[in-house]
């Protein structure tokens, strides 16, 4: 998988990517990612990127032309999805996630200010995706969560891939309760099921977990779980 990601500030991006499961899978090419900055297709000696929006209003908005030339000067593979991380898109989930990594290439534009001239939004952009119902201060952050999210999911990131299946949403619900060794911390001991070494008893137990664990802490997803449930 190819990501190109348009940003103001590359360097956001250059730790977390170096890091951990992130930074082995890059290291093997199970994905390629690459930085292109608005400020390099400006044509002012300031390489602005913002200006004043017309009507009036609080703040500033980045201009259409660095962020149109921006992404026109990457090579378009035939299955490409172009999305711009906004509080106003599609709220990020792990089916989307699961989605987003059967692409060829995500090409991902991070919004700062106020947002972006809306004709990159009509006109540039298949797709917007939120994180959530907040606001940040860039859109680097849900991008590199998006990064994080997709990446985990192409083959040869994860060493063990069933432990994919068995992850909080996967199925519908949340996951179920974990323990390791010790046995006993500080007087909390392992529940005892988990001891006994009966399988089909343990799997009991742990969907019984999961769907106590989804009604108490979200029962929106166990409606849908149920609702879908044949």
């Amino acid at each position: 998988m190819r990501i190109d990601v348009i940003t103001l500030f590359p360097e956001f991006f250059q730790s977390p990517l170096a890091t951990s499961l992130m930074g082995k899978a890059l290291a093997k090419n199970i994905a390629t990612i690459g930085f292109t900055n608005p400020r390099d297709f400006t044509n002012d000696r300031h390489r602005r990127v913002d200006d004043e929006p017309y009507g009036g209003g609080v703040g500033m908005l980045m201009k259409p032309e660095p962020l149109f030339l921006a992404v026109e000067s990457l090579p378009a593979l035939p299955d490409r999805e172009i999305i711009l991380l906004t509080p106003q898109g599609e709220p990020l989930n792990q089916d989307l996630l699961k989605n987003l990594a059967q692409k060829q290439q995500l090409v991902l534009i991070c919004g700062n200010y106020e947002g972006v001239d809306e004709r990159v939004v009509e006109h540039l952009v298949t797709k917007e995706i939120s994180l959530g119902d907040f606001v940040l201060t860039c859109g680097e952050i849900p991008a590199l969560a998006l990064i994080n999210g997709v990446v985990r999911l192409l083959p040869g990131t994860v060493g063990k891939s069933d432990s994919l299946k068995y992850e909080s949403f996967e199925q519908g619900l949340l996951d179920y309760p974990q323990y390791t060794r010790p046995r006993n911390f500080r007087g909390w001991e392992v529940p005892p099921i988990l001891l006994n070494g009966h399988h089909l008893q343990i799997d009991r137990w742990r969907r019984e977990q999961q769907l106590l664990r989804t009604r108490q802490r979200r029962p929106d997803l166990l409606q849908k779980y149920q609702q879908e449930s044949p």
